[in-house]
């Protein structure tokens, strides 16, 4: 017997939607993360530092309570992908200029 009476079988992970719904929601979170961190750095570049730190850190807690819901896990894994990416990004320009 593969299930429960009880229970319905559990629904296939849907991956493609899933990780093209991350991967969009990872290039638009990336853009803004290096638009407004750029333009932050203009003003003075611990402004950028402490602004991202803090929005990071207080997005966090809502995102770890949202990770399990079926829909919501894709774009939480887009945001995070997203953030870091636009971090190293940010990164590597402060670098080279």
């Amino acid at each position: 017997m593969t299930g429960s009476p009880y229970r319905p079988a559990p629904e296939p992970t849907p991956w493609a939607p899933g990780v093209a719904v991350a991967a969009f929601v990872a290039a638009l979170t990336a853009a803004g993360v290096y638009s407004f961190g750029a333009a932050l750095a203009q003003v003075h570049w611990t402004l950028a530092v402490a602004l991202n730190l803090i929005a990071a850190v207080g997005a966090a807690p809502t995102a770890w309570r949202w990770r399990g819901t079926p829909v919501t896990r894709w774009v939480i894994a887009g945001v995070a992908v997203g953030v870091l990416l636009g971090w190293f990004v940010l990164l590597i320009a402060a670098v080279s200029s």
